[in-house]
């Protein structure tokens, strides 16, 4: 790996307390890291809090919140590239998502506004299944519940792999203008996933496929999502869970010059989550 070309402090981390913001924050300490606490603050909805963020910053990574699939998206996160264009940002590291067209716009959007740039298409993560939502209960109830079919094949990829990928573009020469598709180096089907948890709970865990409808009332009642949040992660989640990304790649081995983290590795690692409480 090359030598660091960009100084931590340089680096402005937005979506920093977020599943791949947080541990790139980790990666670079020093970085600044972009949120309504921070000082200064910052609110992806309020632009008068973009600049004071932005100045003195050469690189910034984005991960954009609720998702870069929104209709809005591309308008946001365009007006931010350029602000950050005009503030002097060098390098702009943009969170996306692999296999959904609907993150084109925004992709775009950054691609064009006169920075360096790289996009990391990122597979399902291997922690949204114990991070928060989007998979919940599986601690009370045994159970993986989602819109997807059972046999739906995924390359699901570790959040810390994809901010050890984030922290090498943000830092070192060589990956700008890059599009990387950031996976494991195995695929399994849902199924399967939830039988790696298994072997790492120390019980049976099994899957359970359900309606988008019953997803998302699941993610209201249980989570505390608006209907209209969880109707939105519902059909997102039934689109790109479909078998589209079960490819994989090796992006993250040549980025990092190791394998990719695979998933039983991290039901391994994460095994409390699934266990139930003493």
């Amino acid at each position: 790996m090359t030598e660091p070309i960009m100084e931590n402090n340089d680096v402005l981390i937005l979506g920093g307390t977020g599943k791949t913001g947080r541990r790139v924050a980790r990666l670079l300490p020093g970085a600044r890291v972009g949120s309504r606490a921070g000082a200064p603050p910052f609110d992806w909805t309020d632009r008068a809090t973009w600049e004071p963020v932005l100045t003195g910053v050469r690189a910034a990574y984005l991960a954009y919140y609720p998702d870069i699939t929104v209709p809005w998206a591309a308008e946001v996160l365009g007006a931010l590239a350029e602000r950050a264009t005009r503030a002097g940002v060098e390098r702009l590291v943009l969170l996306s998502a692999r296999g959904l067209p609907a993150a084109e716009p925004a992709e775009r959007a950054v691609r064009e506004a006169g920075t360096g740039w790289t996009i990391l298409r990122a597979s399902w993560f291997c922690q949204n299944f114990s991070e928060e939502f989007p998979v919940t209960g599986v601690r009370e109830r045994d159970e993986v519940l989602l819109p997807a079919a059972p046999d739906t094949v995924e390359a699901f990829v570790d959040a810390d792999d994809i901010a050890e990928v984030a922290a090498a573009a943000l830092t070192r020469a060589g990956l700008d203008g890059r599009i990387l598709e950031l996976t494991s180096a195995r695929a399994l089907t849902l199924a399967e996933s939830a039988a790696e948890l298994s072997k790492a709970a120390g019980r049976e865990i099994r899957y359970r496929e359900v309606a988008p409808e019953a997803y998302a009332a699941h993610l209201t009642a249980e989570v505390g999502l608006s209907p209209e949040e969880a109707g939105m992660l519902a059909e997102l989640f039934r689109e790109v869970l479909d078998g589209r990304n079960a490819a994989v790649t090796g992006d993250v081995a040549e980025v990092l010059g190791r394998p990719a983290r695979d998933f039983a590795d991290y039901a391994r690692e994460t095994a409390s989550a699934w266990r139930p409480a003493a």
